[in-house]
């Protein structure tokens, strides 16, 4: 999450080379649901279940059908290893997972492989992608907060997006409260995560994220806050958007 994009951070480039490399080391952690990526693994069925809620709602589908994204094209970005990639494949959508880290690429290749699942997977960035190639759906979960230029990063994603497509983006709010949980209890109390997996100043707020996307004409239609219960040890949507957030971005007609 042979490279075509421009990973120097220079001028015209959204990805952040010291990014790359620090989750290319994690390559061979991501299916592991005991390892460093347990965290992600606990969030994730939370994350699929509103992405899946939020298209059905959009595109008029029956959440409870096994089959229930079919014919929807999904671009996951930066999809390190696949771990969103698989379930929204499962549920009949034709998914193409992008990262710029080829290590990430392979263990995502590897994984399906095994799985005998049908994902295109590619070695690559949104704004190396053809903005001709057109999806249904765009992810950008916990990604906004690891690019170089967020407003180029947007950007790209809205020019990959059908009419009416449909942009679910999950990252972490700035504020003291994110700096003591994301930072100091996630990274150095607790290590669910590699110190250094964050930067608090990259983090964006919920109103500078809907000033990007309104900035490529997309209108956010939902937002949820995601917290964790240390008692019951599950993450859950929640009205609080202090810390980890997700919105649904939809196409102005």
């Amino acid at each position: 999450m042979a490279m075509q994009s421009n990973l120097s951070g220079a001028a015209g480039g959204t990805v952040d080379p010291a990014e790359i490399a620090k989750f290319s080391k994690l390559s061979a952690e991501w299916w592991d649901p005991n390892g460093k990526m347990a965290p992600l693994h606990k969030i994730n069925p939370l994350r699929l279940a509103y992405i899946r809620d939020a298209a059905c709602r959009k595109f008029e589908r029956n959440a409870k059908s096994l089959n229930c994204l079919s014919s929807l094209r999904v671009l996951d970005i930066g999809c390190g290893a696949g771990l969103l990639c698989e379930p929204l494949a499962r549920l009949g959508a034709q998914v193409i997972g992008v990262d710029p880290a080829a290590s990430n690429i392979a263990a995502a290749k590897l994984h399906a492989e095994k799985g005998h699942l049908s994902i295109d997977y590619r070695c690559t960035t949104v704004e190396a992608m053809d903005v001709r190639e057109r999806f249904d759906i765009v992810l950008a979960m916990e990604v906004v907060e690891h690019v170089a230029d967020i407003g180029m990063f947007v950007g790209r994603c809205a020019a990959v997006l059908k009419p009416g497509g449909m942009m679910v983006v999950s990252t972490l709010n700035r504020n003291w409260k994110s700096f003591a949980l994301a930072i100091v209890g996630a990274e150095y109390v607790l290590r669910w995560l590699p110190r250094g997996t964050h930067q608090w100043d990259k983090f964006v707020t919920p109103d500078e994220l809907a000033k990007y996307l309104l900035d490529n004409r997309l209108v956010v239609t939902d937002q949820t806050g995601v917290v964790y219960s240390p008692f019951a040890d599950k993450w859950s949507l929640s009205a609080d958007t202090d810390v980890n957030y997700m919105v649904v971005a939809e196409g102005m007609v």
